[in-house]
């Protein structure tokens, strides 16, 4: 029972893929300020949010495994731990000073998990927790290439 009750809280990012309308934008949005406050406030490089990702990214996918068999769905739209995931990578590289990176970071991120251009889609094809998180790592490092490219433009 609090194992299934820690699968959902982190699965739904502490319930904010409860929001209604778009969840996974939702918790885009929740990923996106944690990591402009702990850059800002504690003045660290985004890079390590490349580094929470890998950390956070077995968690996702138990926590999403779970939470998908617990809500009987393949890939429930409450379950947003992947979004955080994918756009903790996409940020990465964005420099501390730039917003247009920050703002880029999240634009192409959402684009790539919605479109699921490049291929994206075929990763969602593996099996439980895996295919659920795994399109949100390859959008995430598709919308980091680009991050990359927009601060490499304007440098």
């Amino acid at each position: 029972m609090i194992k299934q009750k820690l699968a959902i809280m982190l699965a739904t990012w502490f319930y904010s893929g409860y929001i209604p309308g778009a969840p996974g934008t939702a918790g885009s949005l929740v990923a996106w300020g944690i990591a402009w406050t702990v850059v800002h406030k504690f003045n660290v490089s985004s890079w390590i949010f490349l580094v929470a990702a890998m950390v956070l990214l077995p968690i996702a996918v138990w926590s999403a495994e779970t939470a998908s068999e617990m809500m009987q769905a393949r890939d429930p739209a409450n379950v947003v731990i992947d979004e955080v995931v994918g756009q903790w990578i996409a940020l990465a590289p964005a420099a501390t000073d730039s917003w247009a990176q920050w703002i880029v970071a999240i634009v192409l991120f959402r684009i790539f998990d919605i479109a699921k251009p490049f291929g994206i889609r075929r990763v969602e094809a593996f099996r439980g927790g895996i295919g659920v998180v795994a399109d949100d790592v390859v959008a995430g490092a598709c919308a980091m290439i680009g991050v990359l490219l927009l601060r490499w433009s304007t440098s």
